[in-house]
């Protein structure tokens, strides 16, 4: 099938990319745009207790004061406020009030905190939806310039904190997140291409193809996206920047790699190319189905974040792999050798390269290094008894000078932790009739008396008196880890256990939606995880016709995933000092660094496999392989873990998390696994690794002066390249 696809592409170079720049245009014309959402409970499916306590509360409390903005008011030397401070924030609460800002409909001042220190303003708008998203956030830009000029010589330092405030701050930081990961992983690519190969067609190459590519890709999502009506998180557009442009540049690299092997056997550039494509179209298409099959199986998560991110994901990968081999062939057999100018490298093999020693050693002591790699990523690995997640969203999604940020950090000086975010316990009668005050009052008592709980407020009724909403105010974070210990333990009990007789207690607010979120994420690991391994090993029993090979692969795979996840725990959470990782970043590194690392793993399998069906013994073909593919793979792995790392410039420590994890993941899949603990491994076991076929025989298609010529080694030698 690649032999023909690759007759074709080379036949009608010019049909393949016009195809491709009338499908960008078509797509760019009709697609819209990546819907996204900053509402953690928009992620949680609707069984949830905080879900239905959202639900109880939109509908019982419809016109309930929710505070979408708080503006926090202290003085610059924080000392307490005084009257006339006071009457200052009155002041400007007013002024607020009479310029009928765009989406405010209600102002209130607070009164100031009991330590004195702070005061506060809360705005109410509409609720924040996937519809009137940016409307609210311009609504917020205009709020604050508004409060900056009636604050002016107060005397009072202000700030905006709150819901839409934080998601404004998100927004902001996303869009320059975007920036900075656009730019960063184009340098990179365009830096190290330049080393690798020393041409500039080369370098660039990537960047503009790949470019069409993103293109095409991007309106495929949304369009996917939207039909499917599922909602994303704002990094997802960061996270395809560097899934297309690190994954495309990969396949690339594997074409490229493979064409200059054969241009240097003798082949013309027309039929290097249609070599190329039938022996490495093959190998991409199995590790693009690995990377598919591994995003697709993000789909049984229960969060619609990791539902909708693994589609979109798959859809990049399946796009960057259509032009892998079609429109990247197709230009590179217009340009033909001229690809690799200035460099004359391409004409001659490598001279004594590093590859070829490592190649001709492992064969020699495959058990040497299988065992010294394996014992690297098992200590790697154990820095994952200390993994323990957190779900402070906010510091991990906008930098620390972020306005929402300060001004939260300025509020809970003078405010109880839990104060920011209320908790709240929700009453409602299973009969229809109004509820009793006597017993609210003995059942507020019962919610008081739980320890973690500094405050609860007086019930407040639902107008028709069959709901009541209890304001339970935490005496920690509402994101620590002990309000959730508080909220999922003690408070959900007491309020379930000893609601009013006939009555249903839920309890809600952002707390309860970590609680849920968490749960989530461990139901999760025990599905997703499992799903994933077993797929990926179905791909490579296929590939491979091996029973063997799959299980080997799969725990080498594994192993690299703990050892990723215990280097990322000892960096960001011992010696930065910080509480935890970002909660999702497992799930989404297991995703990564599993199936791009499998990737690896396929190129050198497929290599050896095509090595032994040349006549080659294990061991030979085990050097062979390494020598050929070890440049490619490392090559490559730089490249793409160049891209990821580039997220560490993001600004926001959940991109900086995930762009060293999958960086240092992809580092460790080629440079441990499949350079080293793999193809050792596969040494070791020789034959039987392809049992119970006959996947390293030797192939009697393969014409017996190729066999003797490849087995002859190079025809030419030169410098290394």
């Amino acid at each position: 099938m690649f032999s023909r696809l690759g007759k074709f592409v080379t036949a009608h170079p010019w049909r393949v990319i016009g195809t491709w720049i009338v499908a960008a245009a078509v797509i760019v014309t009709f697609a819209p745009g990546l819907p996204t959402s900053t509402n953690e409970s928009d992620f949680l499916p609707r069984h949830y207790e905080s879900i239905q306590a959202q639900n109880v509360r939109t509908e019982s409390f419809p016109a309930a004061f929710s505070p979408s903005v708080v503006a926090v008011f202290h003085r610059s030397d924080w000392k307490k406020l005084s009257k006339t401070d006071s009457a200052s924030v009155e002041r400007i609460a007013s002024a607020l009030r009479g310029q009928k800002l765009p989406q405010v409909e209600r102002v209130a001042v607070g009164a100031p905190s009991p330590n004195g220190l702070v005061q506060t303003v809360s705005v109410q708008m509409p609720q924040m939806t996937m519809g009137n998203q940016l409307v609210l956030f311009d609504a917020v830009k205009a709020f604050r310039t508004s409060l900056r000029a009636d604050s002016a010589g107060s005397g009072l330092v202000e700030g905006t904190t709150g819901t839409v405030a934080q998601g404004y701050d998100q927004h902001q930081a996303s869009g320059n997140a975007n920036s900075i990961v656009a730019i960063g992983t184009v340098v990179v690519i365009l830096l190290l291409l330049l080393v690798i190969f020393r041409s500039p067609l080369v370098a660039v190459m990537p960047i503009v193809l790949v470019g069409l590519v993103a293109v095409v890709a991007n309106g495929l999502i949304a369009l996917c996206v939207k039909a499917i009506g599922l909602k994303t998180d704002s990094s997802i557009s960061t996270m395809l920047i560097v899934v297309l442009f690190g994954i495309g540049t990969d396949y690339i690299l594997f074409l490229l790699f493979r064409y200059r092997e054969r241009l240097r056997l003798g082949e013309d550039r027309r039929e290097a190319m249609v070599s190329a494509v039938t022996r490495v179209g093959k190998v991409i298409s199995s590790a693009a189905g690995v990377v598919i099959v591994a995003f697709m199986a993000m789909t049984l998560s229960s969060l619609s974040f990791l539902r909708s991110m693994g589609p979109s994901l798959a859809i990049a990968v399946a796009t960057t792999l259509a032009a892998g081999v079609t429109l990247v062939p197709a230009v590179v057999s217009l340009i033909g050798p001229r690809i690799f100018w200035p460099s004359k490298t391409w004409r001659y093999e490598p001279k004594a390269a590093r590859a070829s020693k490592i190649g001709l050693v492992m064969a020699r002591r495959p058990a040497l290094f299988a065992g010294f790699s394996g014992l690297v990523l098992v200590a790697l690995a154990l820095g994952t008894l200390r993994f323990h997640p957190t779900f402070d969203l906010m510091s991990g999604s906008t930098p620390k000078t972020a306005e929402s940020r300060i001004a939260l950090t300025a509020l809970q000086r003078g405010l109880p932790p839990g104060a920011t975010d209320p908790t709240d316990v929700f009453v409602s009668s299973d009969a229809g009739r109004p509820l009793g005050t006597k017993a609210l009052t003995a059942y507020g008592a019962r919610l008081r008396s739980v320890d973690g709980v500094g405050a609860v407020s007086k019930p407040q009724l639902s107008a028709d008196h069959r709901v009541a909403d209890y304001a339970v105010t935490l005496d920690s974070a509402p994101e620590s880890d002990r309000a959730l210990a508080v909220v999922q333990g003690p408070l959900r009990t007491v309020a379930h256990t000893t609601a009013p007789a006939g009555t249903t207690a839920l309890v809600g607010g952002i707390t309860s939606v970590y609680v849920d979120i968490e749960a989530a994420m461990n139901r999760d690991y025990s599905v997703v995880f499992p799903v994933a391994a077993v797929l990926i090993m179905l791909i490579l029993g296929i590939l491979l016709r091996s029973l063997v090979a799959p299980f080997y692969l799969m725990l080498s795979v594994s192993l690299g995933f703990a050892a990723t996840l215990g280097a990322t725990t000892l960096i960001f959470q011992d010696a930065a000092g910080n509480s935890g990782l970002i909660f999702m970043l497992p799930l989404i590194m297991y995703m990564f660094v599993v199936a791009l690392g499998t990737d690896y793993n396929i190129l050198i399998m497929a290599r050896l496999r095509e090595e032994a069906k040349e006549g080659r013994d294990p061991r030979s073909a085990l050097a062979t392989a390494i020598r050929h593919t070890a440049p490619t793979i490392a090559a490559a792995g730089v490249i793409l873990a160049g891209s990821f790392a580039v997220l560490m410039l993001a600004g926001n420590s959940l991109l900086a998390e995930m762009g060293f994890a999958i960086a240092f993941g992809i580092a460790i899949a080629a440079f441990a696994m499949a350079t080293f603990f793999t193809p050792a491994l596969t040494g070791l076991i020789g034959h039987t690794a392809w049992w119970p076929g006959h996947g390293d025989q030797p192939d009697s298609a393969i014409a017996a002066p190729e066999r003797a010529e490849r087995a002859a080694g190079p025809i030419t030698e030169g410098s290394e390249a």
